[in-house]
């Protein structure tokens, strides 16, 4: 596994006692994890519920989830509650893919990529795409297919450049792992947040992917629950009974009275409650922010994250240019290299996480547009 460039960079300016604006971690700031949850939680804990519960994950929860999904999968045969997303996609890739066996990734990926790849002992095969669009090349694609690919990871909208799979690309996606007999592990665990009249579109709505796919979800960031480790796998019914004898083994099943508490309080929410409107507007400010400071970028598609360019700013590495920009403005932002197999093209990146409130955004705005 790699070690993130310039390792300990947070810790290393809170130790030093500098006032941070971390726009670096995806960890959220907004939307306010629902009281509701708060309330249910300790209802739970209260109420004695502190032993397992059925390792496929509470049934209330399981039937929340599979109303919230489109084509509704069954949560019986179909649905399973996991220690979140990390677990999820650590229990498919080790479900589905052997010690040498290739697993297509679509660059630039979201780091945990690479280590649940390494955990299975696949051998991963990079797809490069480029900005500022990041569209994949359907040449590039098909050239990372083979005989010995088991598996390939997407992830829309993608952590980090923001951007939404279009209908071709989930189309080719679809004739190449039925060619090859491929399976799709699909990340979605920003489907909550896209934006400008799009709509996102699961692997398990497309011909051809929907029998052949395993999907990720939490609610880590569509709630703001990310300490709480809940997620769930999304996969055909022959591909669940392989995958909970893993989940199983890995964790034995995710907090029983977080699960209460989520499943309680989904039904409590009020209607108004839309934080994907407001993480829109979130979005557009942080956009101002970046091109008013000098970087290059534009509006992401969908999710909480802004890829920008400092090419404009800056011949300095990211991780370099991270630090020095921290050390004078207060700012943190997270340098793009890990999230590319050559750390160099990640050289002349950031990301800039803006799923924050907005008064931290004016803040981290009025930092970085002062003149010393």
């Amino acid at each position: 596994m790699r070690q993130l460039p310039d390792g300990g960079l947070v810790a290393l300016l809170m130790a030093a006692g500098g006032d941070v604006v971390n726009l670096a971690a995806g960890t959220p700031e907004w939307p306010i994890t629902p009281p509701e949850f708060v309330q249910h939680a300790v209802q739970a804990l209260q109420e004695g519920i502190h032993q397992y519960e059925d390792p496929a994950g509470n049934m209330r929860l399981r039937e929340w989830i599979a109303r919230s999904l489109p084509g509704r999968p069954d949560p019986v045969t179909e649905l399973t509650v996991t220690a979140g997303a990390s677990e999820a996609l650590g229990v498919a890739l080790l479900t589905c893919v052997d010690p040498g066996d290739e697993v297509v990734l679509l660059e630039p990926f979201y780091e945990n990529f690479l280590s649940a790849v390494a955990l299975a002992g696949g051998v991963p095969r990079f797809v490069p795409t480029a900005g500022p669009d990041w569209a994949v090349d359907p040449d590039a694609l098909a050239a990372a297919f083979g005989p010995r690919t088991k598996a390939i990871v997407v992830n829309s909208p993608a952590n980090p450049t923001g951007r939404l799979l279009n209908d071709d690309e989930l189309g080719l996606i679809a004739e190449l792992c039925a060619r090859w007999d491929v399976v799709a592990v699909s990340d979605e665990v920003y489907a909550a947040y896209v934006y400008d009249g799009r709509r996102h579109r699961s692997v398990a709505e497309i011909p051809g992917l929907a029998d052949r796919s395993i999907v990720l979800g939490s609610f880590s960031k569509s709630h703001a629950v990310s300490g709480w480790r809940l997620g769930y796998l999304r996969a055909p019914a022959p591909w669940t009974r392989l995958l909970r004898p893993v989940h199983i083994a890995t964790t034995g099943g995710a907090a029983a009275p977080l699960q209460h508490a989520v499943a309680r309080g989904a039904q409590a929410l009020p209607d108004s409650w839309d934080p994907a409107r407001s993480m829109g507007a979130l979005r557009d400010r942080a956009v101002r922010m970046l091109t008013a400071a000098g970087f290059d970028c534009a509006a992401p598609q969908g999710g909480v994250y802004v890829m920008a360019g400092t090419h404009g700013l800056t011949q300095e590495p990211s991780p370099r240019f991270v630090r020095a920009l921290a050390e004078r403005t207060g700012v943190l932002l997270a340098p793009a290299t890990p999230f590319f197999a050559d750390l160099r093209r990640g050289a002349g990146y950031v990301r800039v996480a803006f799923n924050r409130t907005e008064s931290t955004l004016l803040e981290a705005h009025r930092r970085l547009t002062s003149r010393p």
